[in-house]
């Protein structure tokens, strides 16, 4: 666990050091199985357990557009809030995206931020994010800001910074009209691991999460192969650090389970490799060449 707590209300809080690996999930699964089982909800869709949180638990829902707005409203803010927002109405003005399509989250947006904490914004709307992405890079250019990379997955994402002393990172959430599958749509059967790779066809989802990369040129690569007439039609990734790490025309490769995807309305079937089933620790998407 971290060291560092947070304290929501009277409530302290802490988190693992690393909360999205395979083992620490079925760990999570365990744990809430023995001491909350109502937390687990078996998914009949995708015939597996999900940690869920009951709808007559939940107390409160942070949005992180209403967040910001409640932000901007909030009188005595401190020195983290006023960077916060001075952050976001520079890239606001540089990317010609209005301030109603910003959000704040994490730490700040729960009012439980310290001066460790950083700078954690969403965009709302892929063509949004794009312009965002392009205002950064010019705003690094100039000076303004500075990228920050850890490995090379940060380099290909390019999402995390250095403003005026403070670490920022942004990521992208749907609008409403973004959202185009439903729950209880499809029924999910994983069907192998496989290893393989392919050429990204098109990225226009790949910054979300989960991430949805539609591919084409599928071929082997590995010791997993695809199963003989089957080729994927997307690659989705649960793994938030693989969001964005590849554009439309870069080559990537990809560890993941093979996905039969059945709509049950249509009886449409079409094949897709998750990217963090919790199965295995071995599952990523890793980018091969630039565009």
């Amino acid at each position: 666990m971290l060291e560092r707590t947070w304290r929501l209300g009277e409530t302290e809080l802490f988190r693992a050091e690393k909360l999205y690996t395979a083992k620490n999930y079925q760990t999570f699964l365990e744990v809430f199985r023995k001491n909350f089982p109502e937390y687990i909800y078996f998914c009949p869709f995708r015939q597996k357990e999900v940690i869920s949180a009951p709808i007559d638990c939940i107390v409160e829902v942070f949005v992180p557009r209403e967040r910001l707005k409640a932000l901007m409203k909030a009188e005595g803010r401190d020195k983290l809030q006023e960077l916060t927002l001075e952050f976001v109405q520079l890239v606001s003005s540089e990317a010609k995206v209005p301030l109603e399509d910003f959000g704040v989250h994490g730490s700040i947006a729960l009012n439980m931020h310290s001066t460790e904490s950083d700078i954690d914004i969403v965009v709302y709307g892929s063509q949004n994010f794009r312009r965002v992405e392009d205002a950064i890079e010019k705003l690094v250019q100039e000076g303004v800001l500075t990228y920050i990379f850890s490995n090379r997955l940060d380099a290909a994402r390019r999402f995390k910074g250095r403003f005026k002393g403070k670490i920022f990172m942004y990521n992208a959430v749907r609008k409403p009209e973004e959202i185009n599958v439903k729950y209880g749509e499809c029924q999910y059967t994983p069907i192998a691991p496989v290893k393989f790779r392919c050429k990204v066809k098109d990225d226009s989802e790949a910054m979300f999460r989960p991430a949805i990369y539609k591919v084409e040129n599928c071929t082997q690569h590995g010791d997993l192969p695809l199963p003989e007439n089957i080729v994927p039609e997307t690659v989705v990734s649960m793994i938030g650090c693989y969001r964005n790490v590849a554009r439309k025309g870069q080559q990537i490769e990809v560890s993941g389970v093979l996905e039969r995807v059945e709509n049950l309305t249509s009886g449409k079937i079409t094949y897709q490799v998750v990217v963090g089933s919790a199965e295995s620790e071995e599952e990523y998407i890793w980018p091969v060449q630039t565009v």
